[in-house]
Formats: structure tokens, C-alpha cells, sequence
């Protein structure tokens, strides 16, 4: 398998090169205003890439000059709009892909996670199913990525799974996890931690350094002081972390961070969830100008919940959590969101037995939340719009598809029409990534290949481990475990579940 990965390494590092200049003529333009801090439409458009940036956004014919080696892309018809922005993921986890598809959030910690998984993937299998996972996320617009990289669980893992990110050429704030694992200790961590930081492993590309820690509260104080110190020592990208509260136990709250004094500095703070948010940590949010990642689809699917997520929208941004379990296109993220967010604002109506007169949430807030909203996470305006100086990661939908035949509105026809076939082209810092529907990277067939086995190889090994007996005390938080009630959709005897066809 190493032979493979550094088969595929240079494979990878020779596939795609950055055009010229690359004009892409004739669309029409999801941009973004400054001045109305909103979106701006603009038909019969034109975006002009030079470089790893957006030269010029314009109607109509162009007033300057093109650079001589400029290639012209025809997207008449087509819409295009900044590349979606996921604010929480586990890259790593592609190849346990389907086996958890009935999985609650106490048996994915108790038999997919980060603690769990701890000695039962080799770097070979890290590095594969990282890189599988970033091609599966571009090839559906996601351009940008904060990956909570808890994988570092040895010094081999954790190369193994940047190796993948920078190779992959995708955006990613890489943020390789502190934590309390059985054979890489918390000291051999940072140390691997100061290697990459001062190694100039994040130069040349557009892959940067954060630190992904959930030992703020509970964990110990020494711990969190020196995560805290290497933040602020080397300046790091984002400091996040899984705040979930209520039963579940692991807090990293607004709240917690705030009395560290972490919420106040210059280094942006994304909290994954905030599935029991306060009233106290959205008003610290807004503050201090940080921000929430909600992952609509897995806060429902495992069980988190966001009761309170909709009243932080102006602080919040959306992000996939694990893809090996369900989408990992934002497009799905923003409009399950919507739709859940509509919904929920409805109901507060409803119940009082009145009838709603507008609706309170519009396909242009989802939009920001997938794009802007996530770069301001970051806090990096370069990203998530479309506006001269941008960083140019863009992606052309494709306007004559079945799906999208007849669109007005490009807002509506994205949001709430269009689906991860209708993507043309992909591009990240200036580069192809995607190209007439298909990715660039001339050696994927072999990735698919290699990307196949490891995930037998996995699917193997969780065959064979048992399940969780989940009853009495969840941890020793004081909160038990409880059986929901099932779903019956079968007619007669029996309810229909099913069972897991692996």
C-alpha cells in the first residue's frame, strides 16, 4: 500500500495545473455586493480568473484587456456562484461509508470514533479515504473545508491524512485533533503539532492550520493551556470544537471558551452544533464574532438536535460533520436547513392557531449560510462570493438540465432545484478541480480502485465488532440511556425497520 499511496502522490501533484487566465463568459453571476452586504445578480455576466483570483466581474463586453493567454469557457445559460463552504467535517471517516446508516450519536462515539477507530486504521487506509473523501466533496462544489482531523492517533495517521489534503488540492483549514488516545501521547502530539507548524508543510498551496481540541470543558487545565498557547504561538487558522451540552455531556460551550479569554483574540473560534445552545452563548457569539456550525443532516440524523440554532443565523454557517453516514454536498446541508428553519418559524404560528403571512426564511439567507456566512466563520472575505480580488473558487451549474430547464430566479434554481449532476465545472484557488461534469485528476480511476479495498478492508473489521449495549448511565454524567419509540410503517404485524445490509 505505500508503494500505492506514492503512486497516486505523484499522480496527484502532476494532474491538474492553474490556467493562465480563464474568462468565463456569457452566464449568469451570483455575486456579492458590498455596499447592500447582499447578493447581486448579474445577467449576460462574466467572471475573468487570473491567477488563483477573480480579476473582474462584469456585463456584457469587457472594457479592459485580456490577458494574451486567456481561454474563454462559454457558460451561456449556466449559473455561477462561489464554491460552498463546509464549516465542519471528518474527512478521514469516507470509508466506513454506509455501514452506520441507522447510528445514533452514543454508538457512532462508542463504535466509529475517533476513540474507537484508535489503532484499527493503518495510514495507508487514512490516506485513501481522506483523499476519496475530498474528491467526493469538490465533485459536489464544496470548495472550502474545516476538517476536524481526529485521526492523530500516531505520528504516521496524522502525515498520512494531511499528506491527502494537500494532495487533494482542495481548500481545507486542516485541524488535526489533541486528545487523550491509547498510544500517542498528548506530548508526542505536540510535538508532531510544532514539526508541521514550523516545518513549512502549509506553504504553497491552499491547505492551512488550525487545531480541532474538545477538552476544554471537561478535560484537564494544563491540557487546554498549552492547546491554547501553540494556538496563539503560531497563529493557527481556527480553533474549533464539538459544543454539544445538555445529556450529552461534552460542553465546550460560548460560555467556557469566553472565561479562558479565547472568544477575544484574533483567531476565529468555530463551535460544531451548539445543540443546547444558550441564550448567554448566542449573545457571546455575537460579541465576540464568532461562530456556530450547524450540520442540519446529522444533528437529525444522530440524534444532536439544534432546538435554538435558528435564532444565531446571523452567527452561524453550515457544515457536513460525517459524510460516511449521508450527503456530502452543502447544497443538501442549506436546503434541508431552509426547509427544517421555515418550518420551525411556521410553527410558532400555527400553534397559537394563527396563518402565516410570509414566509421567514428566503433561498437567498441559505445561500450566505452556505458560502459567505462560512467564510466569515474563517474570517476570510477572499472566500464565499464572487467580487474582483476573491479568491477564485467558483462552480458553473449547468442551466439545461432537466432539473434546472426553465430557471429565472439563480438563487432558487440553486437552493431549491439543482443537485450535484447539474455541476460543470469546479474550481479551486484558480484551478480545475471538475471539468465539463468530471473531475481533472487524471489518476482517479485508480483512487476509486484503491479507495475500494481499503473500504472493504474496513467494512470488514466493523463486521465483525460488536455492538454497544447501550443501557443504564450514558458515561457518568448522570443521564441514562432511553429506547425511542420505532417507527411502524408496515400494515399489519411487524414495523417494517428492516435491518443494516452489510
Amino acid at each position: 500500500m505505500k508503494a500505492v499511496i506514492a503512486s497516486l502522490l505523484l499522480s496527484a501533484l502532476g494532474a491538474v495545473g492553474r490556467p493562465g487566465s480563464v474568462l468565463f463568459s456569457g452566464g449568469t453571476v451570483v455575486a456579492f455586493d458590498e455596499e447592500t452586504q447582499g447578493l447581486e445578480v448579474i445577467r449576460n455576466g462574466s467572471v475573468l480568473v487570473t491567477g488563483d483570483s477573480i480579476a473582474a466581474v462584469f456585463s456584457g463586453e469587457y472594457n479592459g484587456t485580456l490577458p494574451n493567454d486567456t481561454e474563454v469557457v462559454d457558460i451561456t445559460e449556466d449559473i455561477i456562484t462561489p464554491g460552498f463552504i463546509d464549516t465542519h467535517r471528518h474527512g478521514w471517516e469516507t470509508a466506513y461509508k454506509t455501514i452506520a446508516s441507522n447510528t445514533t450519536l452514543a454508538q457512532y462515539m462508542f463504535r466509529y470514533g475517533e476513540f474507537v477507530a484508535d489503532g484499527l486504521w493503518t495510514p495507508e487506509q487514512i490516506y485513501i479515504s481522506q483523499l476519496a473523501g475530498l474528491y467526493e466533496a469538490m465533485n459536489a462544489g464544496v470548495t472550502t473545508m474545516l476538517d476536524h482531523a481526529h485521526n492523530t492517533w500516531s505520528n504516521d495517521t496524522t502525515q498520512a491524512g494531511l499528506d491527502a489534503t494537500i494532495h487533494s488540492g482542495a481548500r481545507v483549514v486542516w485541524c488535526p485533533s489533541f486528545h487523550n488516545v491509547t498510544n500517542f501521547t498528548f506530548a508526542e502530539q505536540v510535538s508532531k503539532f510544532k514539526s508541521l507548524a514550523e516545518g513549512g508543510s502549509f506553504n504553497g498551496h491552499p491547505v492551512s492550520l488550525g487545531i480541532a481540541y474538545d477538552g476544554f470543558n471537561p478535560g484537564s487545565p494544563e491540557q487546554t493551556a498549552e492547546v491554547i498557547g501553540l494556538a496563539q504561538k503560531y497563529n493557527v487558522s481556527v480553533i474549533t470544537t464539538h459544543s454539544v451540552q445538555g445529556v450529552w455531556g461534552v460542553s465546550n460551550s460560548p460560555e467556557d471558551l469566553h472565561s479562558l479569554g479565547i472568544l477575544n483574540t484574533s483567531i476565529p473560534v468555530v463551535f460544531a452544533h451548539g445543540s443546547f445552545l444558550t441564550a448567554t452563548g448566542a449573545q457571546l457569539l455575537r460579541s465576540t464574532n464568532q461562530y456556530l456550525s450547524i450540520t442540519p443532516e446529522s444533528e437529525m440524523h444522530y440524534g444532536h438536535d439544534h432546538a435554538k440554532s435558528h435564532f444565531i443565523q446571523d452567527q452561524a454557517a453550515l457544515g457536513i460533520d460525517t459524510h460516511m453516514t449521508f450527503s456530502t454536498d452543502i447544497l443538501t446541508q442549506a436546503r434541508i436547513w431552509l426547509q427544517y428553519a421555515r418550518l420551525t418559524m411556521f410553527r410558532m404560528v400555527l400553534d397559537n392557531w394563527h396563518v402565516p403571512s410570509a414566509n421567514p426564511m428566503s433561498v437567498d439567507q441559505a445561500f450566505l449560510l452556505a458560502t459567505r456566512h462560512g467564510a466569515q466563520a474563517l474570517r476570510r472575505a477572499d472566500l464565499g462570493v464572487i467580487q474582483e480580488g476573491a479568491k477564485a473558487d467558483l462552480v458553473v451549474w449547468g442551466g439545461k438540465s432537466p432539473g434546472m430547464l426553465g430557471w429565472v430566479d439563480p438563487v432558487a434554481a440553486v437552493i431549491l432545484h439543482a443537485n450535484v449532476g447539474d455541476i460543470q465545472h469546479v474550481l479551486v484557488d484558480g484551478v480545475f478541480q471538475k471539468r465539463n461534469g468530471s473531475l481533472t485528476v487524471e489518476n482517479y480511476a485508480e483512487i476509486q480502485s484503491n479507495f475500494s479495498k481499503v473500504a472493504l478492508e474496513i467494512q470488514e473489521t466493523w463486521r465483525n465488532m460488536p455492538y454497544p449495549d447501550l443501557q443504564g448511565e450514558y458515561f457518568d454524567y448522570g443521564y441514562y440511556y432511553q429506547q425511542p419509540s420505532t417507527v411502524d410503517s408496515q400494515r399489519g404485524d411487524g414495523d417494517g425497520y428492516g435491518r443494516i445490509y452489510v
